[in-house]
């Protein structure tokens, strides 16, 4: 069977990075679509679409958060000859309390899930938990290297779920014919708290890391102090606020249901990282200092924005 080009957007991402190399170790064409792609793709600048979408006929969206782009990008797609999409959204999107009203990353799912449910296109939707590389990778990781991760995560758990899995969710999704019209929810085979998480990252690597519980006031104005927008700092404690409740600590089957095996546990997930390298110290051998900002590279929608990117 020939495979046609599949376009991966945010495919120098987390997830898309994953996907484009599980296709690519398939022998599958596929499109790595970003901004220093070729030819580029840039979510903000629609006149790139075109180019990116040109020959293709199936998409891997990872959305844009903040902005309402996954419809009109899929109703274009669907104008030039695309044929299947498989969204990349999140956790809690359809459940009451999760996200706050304001969510920024929570309206870019709703839309964009609703876009792809009426857009007449075979359809896949992806709503992974929290990324375990959030803490090797992501915006975690720079409290990890400082050697104390401040979160108001109170003692909540997570089914932290490996971005490898999430892949090949996406990639099945893309390349067989049996997943059309559904919507997988991903976690782990378990559920850790942060301070559990940190405790298997320190007995991996030998470098001493606390967890401090903090309160949502207390965060934000840590962050503000650092120099983040009130708002920024809010949405991210907001983010973080489903663990704390309880919100995020259920088992999902989708991982089973996609892939026919158990998904990666995080200690299989901090057992790999460390063999990569992912928590070494800096090449002058110093660790990040403890003074740093240690959520500067956070993005803005924190909560998937870990997830999405």
């Amino acid at each position: 069977m020939t495979e046609h080009l599949i376009l991966i957007t945010g495919g120098t991402g987390k997830v898309g990075s994953r996907a484009v190399a599980q296709l690519r170790a398939k022998g599958v064409p596929v499109r790595v679509g970003s901004r220093s792609g070729e030819p580029r793709f840039d979510w903000t600048d629609r006149t790139t679409w075109d180019a990116a979408l040109d020959g293709v006929k199936k998409v891997f969206i990872v959305p844009h958060d903040g902005l309402l782009l996954t419809r009109p990008f899929v109703a274009r797609a669907k104008e030039l000859g695309v044929e299947r999409v498989v969204l990349l959204s999140g956790r809690g999107v359809d459940v009451p309390g999760y996200a706050g009203e304001d969510s920024v990353a929570g309206k870019t799912h709703i839309d964009g899930e609703d876009a792809v449910r009426t857009c007449g296109l075979e359809w896949t939707i992806v709503r992974p938990a929290w990324f375990a590389q959030n803490f090797s990778e992501g915006f975690f990781r720079d409290a990890i290297m400082a050697g104390e991760l401040r979160l108001p995560a109170g003692d909540g758990a997570a089914s932290f779920v490996d971005a490898e899995d999430i892949a090949a969710v996406a990639v099945a999704a893309l390349t067989e014919d049996t997943h059309a019209g559904r919507t997988y929810e991903l976690s782990g085979p378990s559920a850790v708290t942060i301070d559990e998480a940190v405790a298997l990252i320190s007995g991996a690597t030998g470098r001493t890391v606390r967890y401090v519980p903090l309160s949502s006031e207390d965060f934000v104005a840590e962050l503000v102090a650092e120099g983040w927008p009130k708002a920024d700092a809010e949405d991210f404690a907001d983010a973080v606020g489903p663990i704390r409740r309880g919100m995020d600590s259920h088992l999902s089957d989708g991982v089973r249901s996609a892939l026919g095996r158990e998904p990666r546990s995080f200690a299989q997930f901090v057992a790999d990282a460390t063999a990569a390298g992912a928590w070494r110290d800096r090449p002058d051998g110093r660790p990040l200092p403890a003074g740093g900002r240690p959520y500067e590279n956070a993005p803005a929608s924190v909560k998937c924005g870990g997830r999405n990117t």
